[in-house]
Parts: C-alpha cells; sequence; structure tokens
C-alpha cells in the first residue's frame, strides 16, 4: 500500500512495532491548543474526548506547562524516601478544596483505585472487626475503574477480563443504579460499597435520582464504607467540582486523577479522612513517583486553573446549553441522549450501524469524540470550550446523523 502522507507512515509505523493494545481514531496529533488539536498532515480538530477528562483544563494550558517547566529545572524526583517542598504545599491545597482532611499520592487513576481498595480492606479488619481474608466490597456491573489485574476482576466487559484470571476474590458485583441490590448484597463482611458516581467509558450511565444518597445510607446504617472513583467524574467534569456533589452527600474516601494534572503529568491521589486514611503506617503502601515534586507543581498549578477560571461554575451553565442542543437533534438514529455537565452519552438506535463510524464522519468534518459499547457516542470537551464552539459541534453531529 502506497504512504501518500506522514499520519499515514505514523500509523504504519506504530502498528509495525506497537502492541495492538488499542483501536485509536486514525489521527495522529502534534500539537495541541485549548480545545483543538492539530495532526502531523496541518488538519486541526475540536476535540471532544479531553483524553477521557484528563485535559479539563485544555490542551497545553500555559499556566501548568510554565510550572511543569519551572520545576523541572530545579527538581524532578527525589522518591519519598526524602522529603521535598513541593509536596506539603499540594496536600494543603487538595484538601482545602476537596474538604478531605488527608490525600495520599500516586502516579496513574489505576494506583489510586488500588490504593483505595487497600484502604478499604484495611479498615475493614482494623476499624470493623472483619474475619481476616473474608472482607468483602460491592462494586457494580458495567464499572471502569482501571486496568490493573485485580481491578479487572471485578469488571464485567469480557474484553477487561479476557484470560487474565484467576482473579482477586473479594467482590460482590450488582446492578448499577439498583439501590435494593445494593441493601440485599450488604452482610457482616461488607467493608465498603465502591462505584463510580457516574459510569464513564459505560458511556456516561447516570443512575437513578436518590441512588448516591440511598449508598450513602445504605452504608451508614451497616458500618461500612462508601467510596466513589471521581477519576473521570471529578474536578469539573458534571458542573460540580465532585459528582456526588448533585446528591448532596460526601462519601468516605474519593479516587481523582486525569484533570489533577491538566494533561501534562499522571498524578492521581485517594481522599479521605483521618478515620480511614490513619489505616496506613510506614512502609505498608507506596509509590516511588508518587508524590514527586514536578508531579506536585503541576497539579498544584492545574487546580488553580479550575478555580481562577472558574471552569466548574462555567461547567454548570454551558452543559444545560450542550444538553438541550442535543435533545434538539433532528434525526431518527437515536435512542436516547444522556448529559451531565459537559458530558455526554449520545447513544444511536441499533439499527443506526454503530457509533465508529459516525465518530470517523465527525473527524473528517475536523471534530474528534470516541464511540463506547458499540453504539455510544461518547462526548467530553475540555471544560474552556465556549457556547459558540458547542454550537458548532452540535451542528456537526446532527448532520452526520441525518447522512
Amino acid at each position: 500500500m502506497a504512504i501518500s502522507t506522514k499520519s499515514e507512515a505514523l500509523i504504519q509505523q506504530e502498528n509495525q512495532f506497537g502492541a495492538h493494545n488499542y483501536h485509536p481514531l486514525d489521527v495522529v496529533c502534534t500539537k495541541g491548543e485549548g480545545v483543538f488539536l492539530t495532526d502531523v498532515d496541518g488538519k486541526k480538530y475540536m476535540d471532544f474526548l479531553a483524553a477521557y477528562s484528563a485535559v479539563n483544563q485544555g490542551h497545553n494550558h500555559p499556566k501548568i506547562g510554565e510550572a511543569m517547566i519551572a520545576q523541572v529545572k530545579t527538581l524532578a524526583l527525589t522518591s519519598r524516601a526524602f522529603r521535598n517542598d513541593q509536596f506539603p504545599p499540594l496536600l494543603e491545597k487538595l484538601c482545602k478544596l476537596t474538604g478531605f482532611q488527608k490525600a495520599l499520592m500516586m502516579n496513574s487513576g489505576a494506583e489510586a483505585v488500588e490504593t483505595a481498595l487497600k484502604a478499604m480492606r484495611k479498615w475493614g479488619y482494623d476499624k470493623k472487626g472483619i474475619e481476616y481474608g473474608k472482607a468483602e466490597i460491592i462494586v457494580a456491573d458495567g464499572n471502569f475503574h482501571g486496568r490493573t489485574t485485580t481491578i479487572v476482576g471485578f469488571s464485567t466487559d469480557p474484553d477487561s477480563t479476557s484470560k487474565f484470571g484467576p482473579f482477586t476474590p473479594g467482590f460482590v458485583i450488582v446492578p448499577y443504579g439498583d439501590l435494593e441490590a445494593v441493601k440485599k448484597a450488604v452482610n457482616k463482611n461488607t467493608c465498603a460499597i465502591f462505584m463510580e458516581p457516574i459510569q464513564g467509558e459505560g458511556g456516561v450511565i447516570i443512575p437513578p435520582k436518590g441512588f448516591l444518597k440511598g449508598l450513602r445510607e445504605v452504608a451508614d446504617q451497616n458500618h461500612c464504607l462508601l467510596v466513589l472513583d471521581e477519576i473521570q467524574s471529578g474536578l469539573g467534569r458534571t458542573g460540580k467540582l465532585f459528582a456526588f456533589e448533585h446528591e448532596g452527600i460526601r462519601p468516605d474516601g474519593v479516587t481523582i486523577g486525569k484533570a489533577l494534572s491538566g494533561g501534562y503529568y499522571p498524578v492521581s491521589a485517594f481522599l479521605a479522612d483521618d478515620e480511614v486514611m490513619d489505616v496506613f503506617t510506614p512502609g505498608i503502601h507506596g509509590s516511588t513517583y508518587g508524590g514527586n515534586p514536578l508531579a506536585c507543581a503541576v497539579a498544584s498549578a492545574a487546580l488553580d486553573v479550575l478555580v481562577d477560571e472558574k471552569l466548574v461554575e462555567k461547567t454548570a451553565e454551558l452543559g444545560q446549553h450542550l444538553e438541550a442542543r442535543l435533545k434538539g437533534m433532528k434525526t431518527d438514529k437515536l435512542k436516547e441522549v444522556r448529559v451531565i455537565g459537559l458530558w455526554a452519552g449520545v447513544q444511536l438506535k441499533p439499527e443506526a450501524g454503530g457509533a465508529r463510524k459516525y465518530c470517523y464522519l465527525l473527524k473528517d468534518r475536523g471534530m474528534l469524540c470516541k464511540d463506547t459499547h458499540v453504539d455510544t457516542i461518547r462526548l467530553a470537551p475540555p471544560l474552556v470550550i465556549t457556547r459558540e464552539q458547542i454550537d458548532w459541534a452540535v451542528d456537526q453531529l446532527e448532520a452526520v446523523l441525518q447522512a
């Protein structure tokens, strides 16, 4: 096959030398700014995925970039064997912003989840008195919490679990959004309920109103923890700092990542109060890179951008406009549109022929988004997007769905 563009050459190179564990759209990006990406052949696209919410602050935000460059010139890594001057101020900023008493810094989102799982189990043994080895965590079907072997062991996605067993026991899977099923699953060995307040990878699945509040009540009544995974939904994506705020509850712990660095660097955290976090003592959990000075400088700047530019408040306002525009589209291919903040799952009817082909049609029009679970187009632009840019994007989506 003749190679006619730089993109094609790079795609061929990737296919030859890289493991085929992803099936990306065939666009090779080389530059990002705000809501836009540019490919190696010079074509510009509006990004409606935002790296799965990692670039909520927009691509290549200058304030975050400047903080990263300044820090990389002085000190990047000490390991946690020594202390550094960027770590304590970030911990205080993060705790005061989120309202939790303690933060435990990690790198990837999956590491934050693994940290939370350890905390839940150890709390169950140390604080609840569960017999060792029998702690159970209630989780939801359709979940996505990461890719480690422990995490995929309680996934219901066949691709995630494909021949990676045997898996870690101790997880009870219930239907997402079914409060009665949660109540039935609770027993004396339940140490925690662990769920996404909104299932992002599942296609922006929003639970019934009152579900999160009900989980809080079940946890309180049965002396177990409620821990929520806000790695995609947190830090402004839904029009609140955290998605759980929509129901006025407070979990015992929360995992965050992705937008915690504005897309510049892998930074994640597990947040909780002393009652939970005090189960960790020196030597039983850690990370060489967790809380490194470069990560802390980047995360601090990323949080400042969220606050100073009022991105959470802007998202709440623009989210209403996005929802109205999406639900007003004229097409016979829609089954359902789910929207919260600047996050939407556009679910197509099966006869539409799958979401991926529409993502390619949108790419040709200069808009990038991603399909999930065959029939859903997932939309999640950077939170710096404008009302006019939303209108342009929805016009493109409506056009391809009318074709």
